[in-house]
């Protein structure tokens, strides 16, 4: 085959063109730190990339769930804490008025303190959270307690996904905090309600029957609280799992997509020198024509 000299350039001009593209990559990559600026680059590289930022970002949002059940574990706990608070007064005010010394009178004064102790703890059962009634399972929109204790709370839990395929109970069931003597059946405000009938009646008999009742009331926003503890004690385990993986797919996905910036260095470096010399090479190839002569 015959070589013309203007096979010669063209060839000259098309391996500048794609030493040009190289090290235009090679600038590319070390400006954005990434391997790759489009897909057409490398797909298969884009594609992991989907993959593994899915994998990060999916992380992520399990992260913010964890926030949001920690939001209401903790609230709950505060709330348990003082409920219990609150009980164990008025256990105190029960034996103190059981005692055969105290008259009507006493027992009446007493009966106005457990009056407003009654009160707070309504106001704990009806705790409410960035807008939302923690006691009250999935009916977060209305109170689950009336001024005068009146339940009318949900029953049904609140679950929140915090890893993939697993939930948890963020909330704690109203009914076992304030369902009150499971052998009598009634709740926690009818209870108290009974104490303070019978301060206000002078009804000693009353009044030492209610110790009992109490001490139930207390048990069961103990255990309450105990179970939520457990949940709770899970829900760091989940949290600490949450951040291997995040901290995993980040490096996966670095690890795919960023520059080796030391390679990129000496990659450009390497095919500036290339190019200088090709570009000594094309300016032989390149010989003065007849018509150079015949100006």
């Amino acid at each position: 085959m015959r070589i013309t000299q203007s096979m010669l350039s063209n060839n000259m001009l098309r391996n500048l063109s794609g030493s040009y593209s190289k090290m235009d990559t090679y600038m590319n990559q070390l400006s954005t730190g990434k391997k790759i600026n489009r897909p057409s680059d490398d797909p298969v590289i884009a594609m992991k990339g989907i993959n593994y930022r899915s994998q990060v970002t999916e992380v992520e949002q399990f992260q913010r769930n964890t926030n949001e059940v920690h939001n209401w574990m903790d609230n709950s706990d505060a709330a348990l804490d003082k409920a219990v608070q609150g009980m164990q007064k008025l256990r105190e005010l029960a034996v103190q008025a059981s005692n055969d010394t105290y008259d009507q009178e006493e027992r009446k004064n007493i009966m106005q303190e457990a009056e407003q102790l009654k009160e707070h703890l309504v106001d704990i059962g009806n705790t409410k959270v960035n807008g939302k009634y923690i006691f009250n399972g999935t009916n977060t929109d209305e109170a689950p307690f009336d001024v005068d204790g009146t339940p009318n709370y949900s029953v049904k839990p609140v679950y929140i996904e915090v890893a993939n395929g697993t939930k948890l109970q963020a909330n704690v069931n109203p009914e076992d905090v304030f369902s009150g003597d499971p052998a009598s059946g009634d709740d926690l405000f009818v209870n108290i309600q009974g104490l303070i009938d019978d301060l206000g009646n002078n009804n000693q008999e009353g009044i030492e029957a209610s110790i009992e009742t109490i001490d139930a009331n207390i048990d069961n926003i103990i255990n309450a609280r105990a179970d939520l503890g457990n949940r709770m004690n899970r829900l760091e385990l989940v949290e600490n799992r949450l951040s291997e993986q995040k901290i995993i797919a980040t490096e996966t996905m670095a690890n795919n997509e960023d520059v080796d910036y030391e390679e990129a260095i000496t990659n450009l470096i390497t095919q500036e020198s290339v190019h200088r010399a090709a570009l000594s090479a094309g300016s032989r190839i390149i010989q003065p024509s007849l018509l150079d002569f015949l100006r």
